[in-house]
């Protein structure tokens, strides 16, 4: 068999490949987060989240909703040498990010069934 041909057997069913490949996976919810902030983002992300009184109060003075702090902490950065991720109920997590020009330090308390966003600071 000719080079020429086993290029084009190879090129054939690798594309095909492709295809089935593309077809199984459409629609489902795949991701690839495998980096330890990937992971501890969508962990956070996934649960019910509890805001904390001081909270509240830094929301309502930056005038941020919900959505925003959700937004916040989905595209931050995890800071792992200020979080305590040696905790056995409950790690507390640093997350840093920007809003408006504006940056900002979120402090949330990862348990198991909800995620507590204990305090938002602007620095």
């Amino acid at each position: 068999m000719k080079f020429i041909h086993r290029i084009g057997y190879y090129l054939g069913g690798f594309s095909i490949g492709l295809i089935i490949l593309a077809f199984f996976l459409s629609g489902k919810k795949t991701s690839c987060a495998y980096g330890p902030n990937a992971r501890t983002i969508k962990n956070i992300s996934q649960k019910q989240k509890i805001y904390s009184d001081d909270a509240i109060l830094t929301m309502q003075s930056f005038e941020i909703d919900t959505t925003i702090v959700s937004d916040l902490i989905k595209y931050g950065d995890v800071n792992f040498s200020e979080s305590d991720t040696k905790a056995e109920d409950c790690k507390t997590y640093i997350i840093k990010n920007n809003y408006k020009n504006q940056n900002f330090r979120l402090q949330i308390k990862n348990c198991d069934s909800s995620a507590t966003i204990e305090s938002i600071n602007a620095y």
